[in-house]
């Protein structure tokens, strides 16, 4: 009888937030009082069908003892100068504790917007999908192709999305993939790097609620949104 497979998150969270202008990384800035970090971590926390939640650092990152909990989250501190580098590393280093089938849910740290309930959406949505899946929008602004400050014609957006995470893959799928990447520039995603293998990983429609902390502004968004403790589907 095959095993069903088991769900792990896998959180990097080695990068440093640039464009945030702050002092320390992003995904250690409050948020409604709490680390931004800790949002996620919470998230995946939350949810039943998550085996255990791995988040990736720096080595020598001096702020994630004080945030990450001390039961169901593991800390690995292998954290690259990518974060295709940081995705793979945290891979590497479970090797001899997921197996093949198992499923990785990869997200972003600085979404600090995701529940339970979206993480449920994506495993029941994606199903044995043999690509995997990612939570994403439909494009439903208009679109402008911009050279040199200029509207040089409007991009159909019919079949546009906007990737979000998580995006999960099973583990040899994943390290299969992030093997044969070999510039860390053009993998903005996990998703592109199964995607350069030749597969269409399933889109399942995330909530804007799930969006990526960036820019100083970003983080008013993310509190409204936090400030609703469930997300509305339609």
């Amino acid at each position: 009888m095959t095993q069903a497979p088991r769900y792990f998150a896998l959180i990097p969270a080695a990068g440093v937030g640039a464009r945030m202008g702050a002092t320390s990384p992003k995904q250690y800035l409050k948020i409604g009082g709490k680390p931004m970090l800790r949002h996620t971590l919470d998230a995946f926390l939350s949810s039943e069908l998550i085996a255990h939640t791995f988040v990736v650092v720096s080595p020598d990152d001096p702020y994630i003892d004080a945030v990450a909990p001390h039961h169901g989250v593991t800390v690995l501190r292998c954290g690259g100068a990518s974060r295709m580098e940081s995705v793979r590393n945290g891979l590497a280093v479970l090797a001899n504790t997921l197996s093949p089938a198992d499923r990785v849910l990869v997200h972003d740290a600085a979404r600090p917007g995701l529940t339970a309930e979206l993480i449920e959406k994506l495993i029941t949505g994606t199903g044995d999908h043999p690509a995997g899946g990612l939570l994403a929008l439909p494009v439903v602004d208009t679109v402008k192709r911009c050279i040199h400050g200029e509207a040089a014609g409007t991009v159909p957006r019919n079949g546009l999305w906007l990737a979000q995470t998580p995006q999960m893959f099973r583990y040899e799928l994943l390290r299969e993939a992030l093997a044969a990447a070999k510039d860390p520039d053009s993998i903005t995603d996990d998703a592109s790097a199964v995607e350069a293998l030749g597969l269409s990983p399933k889109l399942v429609e995330g909530h804007p609620r799930n969006l990526k902390v960036t820019l100083p502004d970003d983080i008013r968004i993310a509190e409204m949104y936090l400030a609703v403790s469930q997300p509305e589907f339609v």
